[in-house]
């Protein structure tokens, strides 16, 4: 062949404005569907003492046998380009409590959880803008419905709760990104404002890796393949939950919302089973960080901070305990 005639052959995108991914190499894959179920062990819930005008509550012990939920996920795609990316979320996630001796509790709280349990639903988005080939913006936002509500008496939107996280940052190469930014948050279980850092890592051999977003979560990775991987580390996890202010469970005039926050430390293993249908398992110890009960005066909610001195109206101790979650994952390819 005469190379000759390609001498003055130039590319076709030469002078265009080129813009870094979201992907790293190796990173666990990003989960399109998931749907998964989760499972408690024993733990004991303690309810504090409560005081309304008809009644006085004493602190009373119940033992929980175990606590169980479904967890369903999606992450659409709505726009795709080199230059945004757009995704739409949308969230279910319940908590059943399963008493030992249901039948004579008297404290509301307990009898609560017992008859409704807790459930989250909500919508949000992420938003990717790479800026150039080395910087970006990160944007999450999300609304989330919480409480013992059932579908059959779903409670106000008024009482939605409002996350949203900002980052500015720097991709470097194909193995590494960070960046550094600041987010409003209910993962303690109440209104807070933290800092936030993100890195993601993969070593030179591909390997071992880091999927941080601090204080949020942090994983240590490990790929033994592509189709094979195992994450370890932690998750801060937690909402702020409306408690109905029904007869039958008699908490007074005001609002009640339940602070409930966790720690997850665990080990999380996912393999692809066919295509991109992937299954996790995850197992891993549940440290209670709050689970007190807060009453909002006039409805209105208010801010406490890692500093407020203002007192909860019920303050109540859930026993650490472990647990097992499984999915099934529809990935992006």
């Amino acid at each position: 062949e005469d190379w000759d005639i390609y001498a003055d052959l130039d590319f076709a995108d030469e002078g265009t404005k080129r813009f870094c991914t979201s992907k790293i190499t190796n990173l666990s894959p990003s989960r399109l569907i998931s749907i998964g179920y989760e499972l408690q062990g024993p733990a004991a819930l303690t309810a504090g003492a409560f005081q309304t005008e008809a009644e006085n509550y004493p602190e009373e012990e119940g033992q929980l046998a175990f606590s169980h939920g479904l967890r369903l996920q999606a992450n659409v795609p709505v726009i795709s380009r080199n230059s945004i990316i757009i995704q739409l979320n949308a969230n279910y996630m319940e908590s059943r409590y399963n008493f030992d001796d249901g039948a004579n509790l008297t404290h509301p709280l307990q009898r609560l959880l017992a008859d409704n349990g807790l459930r989250t639903a909500g919508l949000g988005t992420t938003i990717f803008k790479p800026l150039n080939e080395t910087n970006f913006i990160l944007f999450q936002g999300s609304a989330d419905l919480n409480g013992d509500y059932g579908w059959s008496s779903i409670q106000p939107l008024s009482s939605l709760k409002y996350s949203a996280a900002l980052l500015y940052g720097w991709k470097t190469s194909d193995r590494f990104m960070w960046g550094i930014g600041a987010s409003r948050t209910y993962r303690v279980g109440e209104l807070n404002y933290v800092p936030v850092l993100l890195l993601n890592w993969t070593s030179r051999n591909g390997k071992w890796g880091t999927e941080l977003l601090l204080p949020a979560r942090g994983h240590l990775r490990r790929t033994f393949n592509p189709r094979s991987i195992a994450l370890f580390g932690f998750e801060l996890e937690g909402q702020s939950y409306r408690l109905n202010n029904r007869d039958d469970y008699d908490f007074g005039v005001d609002p009640f919302e339940l602070r409930r926050g966790e720690l997850r430390i665990r080990l999380d293993y996912q393999r692809a089973i066919k295509n991109f249908n992937w299954l996790g398992v995850q197992v891993g110890y549940r440290y209670n960080w709050t689970f007190e009960v807060d009453e909002l005066e006039g409805g209105n909610e208010f801010f406490r901070g890692f500093f407020g001195e203002q007192p909860f109206a019920m303050e109540n101790m859930l026993a650490n305990t472990f647990y097992v979650q499984l999915t099934l994952n529809l990935v992006s390819p």
